[in-house]
């Protein structure tokens, strides 16, 4: 039996793919570094605890770390513009507060999310107005208003927690509005798909990282810089509205301070995920990974039983070694 030689043009069909794969997996190194990470973070704490690796935990961890998830992909569109959000743990808190409290007054489930969605609204639109037009630093805007809005969430109910008077609201969360997916994790893709085919894909996306990179150049190219860093810290805010109302829906119960630990979790999992805090770089599927490392080393600090108490610092360690990893990166493509 003869075999005919290959031609050219099967070979030259074939190195576009290739080519293909190869732009895809350098792209996507980061990402795909994170996600073997937690692979092996979620294997060394199945060697000590068996029930870490049960279908019924990597459920659990995907309903919690959900308004994780969905905080850290608004954050990730102010830190591509070169910006930061120090706010958005206190607009989660805020938005609970005002949710429950129409609930109390009233007002049915919908009409209540719709209030604890305006926080985010009204917020975003400060911090962008603030920014933009005022010009102040975005780190001072939003200390003030992570300041501001973390008092009033204890102002609306005088410090108390607020239950969910909806007894429908939990299916905000643990519906399914597509049989067989629970709602969290629907909200999680659909929210991953759409801003990462809006920042690698669409034109107006594009405009993120041209700003992040220099808003000087990017101004002299036409791109509304302005009006860019606007939509940024509106869809930051409300993103984190909605996780407020996501976490909300899953507990059925509001708390003043609910957010006070992930802005900080938030910030580090976006730089986690490979953004820089100078502007520029970032995916959304690496701000998802992000949130999922911090989440998975969270619930194995639980599990293994140590102090709870510690979860602070090793997300700080985390975030320093993201940052090591990305300093040293560049500094070897500098020198290349």
């Amino acid at each position: 039996m003869t075999y005919a030689p290959e031609t050219t043009s099967a070979k030259a069909g074939r190195e576009p793919a290739t080519r293909q794969r190869e732009s895809l997996l350098s792209a996507y190194r980061t990402e795909i570094a994170i996600a073997l990470a937690i692979v092996l973070v979620a294997l060394a704490v199945g060697s000590q605890v068996p029930q870490a690796l049960s279908w019924g935990n990597f459920a659990n961890i995907t309903q919690a770390g959900a308004p994780l998830i969905i905080m850290s992909l608004g954050v990730l569109l102010v830190v591509i513009t070169g910006g930061i959000d120090l706010s958005v743990g206190s607009v989660f808190s805020l938005t609970g507060m005002v949710t429950a409290e129409a609930m109390a007054q009233g007002l049915g489930g919908v009409g209540a999310a719709l209030a604890g969605l305006s926080v985010g609204l009204v917020f975003g639109s400060i911090n962008g107005f603030l920014v933009t037009v005022v010009g102040l630093a975005p780190f001072v805007v939003t200390l003030i208003t992570f300041a501001v809005a973390g008092s009033l969430a204890f102002i609306v109910t005088n410090g108390r927690s607020m239950p969910i008077g909806d007894p429908d609201f939990w299916l905000l969360n643990s519906g399914s509005l597509v049989p067989g997916i629970p709602n969290y994790i629907l909200f999680c893709l659909v929210l991953l798909i759409a801003i990462e085919f809006f920042l690698k894909k669409m034109v107006a996306g594009r405009w993120f990282y041209a700003v992040g990179s220099s808003s000087t150049a990017a101004y002299l190219l036409g791109i509304p810089v302005k009006r860019t860093k606007f939509m940024a810290y509106v869809a930051s805010s409300l993103l984190a509205s909605f996780s407020g109302l996501l976490t909300i829906s899953y507990i059925l119960n509001a708390e003043s301070t609910a957010g006070s630990s992930l802005m900080l979790q938030a910030i580090a999992a976006v730089v986690i995920g490979g953004a820089s805090l100078l502007g520029g770089t970032g995916t959304a599927i690496g701000a998802v990974l992000g949130a999922l490392m911090i989440t998975v080393i969270q619930n194995g600090v639980n599990l293994i039983g140590i102090n709870s108490f510690w979860q602070g610092s090793v997300t700080g360690l985390a975030i320093l070694v993201a940052v090591l990893i990305d300093r040293f990166g560049k500094s070897r493509r500098s020198q290349r």
